[in-house]
């Protein structure tokens, strides 16, 4: 599961499609309507929202919101609660980290993509999270 903190404009088709396809498997954990991935390191920082489920919903919103700017169709109707949670923290150093990770996903994958990103210094995060200073994430798995 990736669940990324990098702003969903960032993605490739293929990535856009997996992140929203593992939030709602993110979002099916939080809900408590499957007994599989319960204990997947990222979902902490969901857990520690007031309402996890509530925080997983507005992260799925930002990805179809993205979805629908290019086109897609994202099917919001299986959101369980969106609404506009306290964002979240995400450290500097998780979000480098996640940057160097997508760009190597892109150059293999999708390389137009990589080269259009490539002047990119500092990438936004995805909208649920605020930008904290900090080394990778303790949940990351390295």
């Amino acid at each position: 599961m990736r669940l990324w903190s990098l702003h969903p404009r960032y993605l490739d088709r293929q990535g856009l499609t997996a992140c929203w396809r593992e939030a709602l498997l993110a979002q099916a954990v939080l809900a408590g309507r499957t007994r599989g991935y319960t204990r997947h390191p990222q979902l902490a920082r969901f857990r520690a929202a007031a309402d996890p489920v509530e925080a997983v919903g507005a992260y799925l919103a930002a990805v179809a919101d993205e979805a629908q700017a290019r086109g897609y169709r994202f099917d919001r109707g299986r959101i369980d609660r969106a609404g506009a949670p306290a964002p979240l923290p995400v450290t500097t150093g998780q979000l480098a980290h996640e940057w160097a990770h997508l760009m190597g996903k892109l150059r293999g994958r999708s390389p137009e993509r990589a080269v259009a990103l490539q002047t990119v210094t500092t990438p936004e995060p995805h909208p649920l999270f605020r930008v904290v200073d900090g080394p990778v994430e303790d949940w990351e798995v390295r």
